[in-house]
């Protein structure tokens, strides 16, 4: 328990750092190199434009993690009479306290101290539960640190490939880049600089595909109408068409929450909350 409570403080640190660093990359290494001549940039040129996109991606990203922490699932202890202590509160929710006497689709985390309507698990990146107030937040979260970590990619990419004077044409060239670059840089060939991005385009290819595939693996289970936290202990949910799945976690005006990270707009969660 001691070690997960440090990962839970460690984790949030390390996203901020990469995410500090990744922004200071694009704004004051990857964009500038982009401008030929920026006394004759058109207006729309490809790096302001891509300077741009990175800011929305980085924006949607960046806010979308503030809301998962600022909007915790509801600790629904508080209103029940289930006594004192975190144990107590687990043994009543497990049905280990009294028989029949587990809460259906909550769950008591440790971690938080705190009792979670339709519990889908704990994330360590934001310290905090994800439940049904903050699902469309963390999975808009997902989304576009992936786009953000594979935008930074391609924009890193291309350095690498001016600095380098090399071609990537051949995708091979990626896989050996790393090997070849730690020889060059033992060997007094490489700049430090280039070294750092050179590690920063792996790091970001891996967070790229795990944020994309966990995207990607929430979104199935939506459309099921399921929870991580179901799967796993094997709980058997009330079948439902995947629309109103959909439009549970992610609302009717599901359009501006893509675009703009906003609460849950206009989801069933929000609109029982107003009753």
């Amino acid at each position: 328990m001691l070690v997960l409570r440090l990962l839970n403080v460690v984790a949030p640190a390390y996203f901020l750092c990469i995410s500090l660093v990744t922004f200071v990359l694009q704004i004051f290494l990857f964009i500038p190199s982009m401008f030929r001549d920026p006394s004759t940039t058109p207006l729309f040129s490809p790096a302001l434009l891509h300077g741009a996109l990175f800011l929305f991606l980085s924006a949607n990203a960046l806010g979308n993690y503030i809301l998962v922490i600022q909007s915790s699932p509801e600790d629904l202890g508080k209103g029940l009479n289930l006594g004192e202590g975190a144990e107590v509160v687990a043994d009543w929710l497990d049905g280990s306290r009294s028989p029949g006497s587990a809460l259906p689709s909550t769950h008591f985390c440790r971690l938080c101290a705190r009792v979670t309507q339709r519990h889908d698990h704990h994330c360590f990146f934001t310290g905090n539960c994800i439940g049904s107030r903050n699902m469309r937040n963390f999975i808009m979260f997902c989304l576009y640190t992936s786009l953000a970590c594979l935008d930074s990619l391609v924009a890193g990419m291309a350095y690498i490939s001016a600095a380098l004077s090399m071609s990537f044409a051949n995708p091979l060239a990626f896989l050996t880049l790393l090997p070849h670059s730690i020889s060059q840089f033992f060997s007094g060939a490489l700049l430090s600089s280039e070294m750092f991005v050179i590690l920063m385009l792996y790091l970001w290819l891996g967070i790229g595909l795990a944020c994309a595939g966990f995207c990607c693996h929430q979104m199935l289970l939506i459309l099921r109408g399921e929870t991580r936290y179901q799967v796993r202990k094997g709980i058997v949910v009330r079948a439902r068409p995947w629309r109103e799945n959909l439009q549970e976690v992610f609302g009717k005006r599901w359009l501006v929450g893509l675009l703009i990270p906003v609460l849950n707009v206009g989801s069933d969660y929000r609109r029982q909350k107003e009753k």
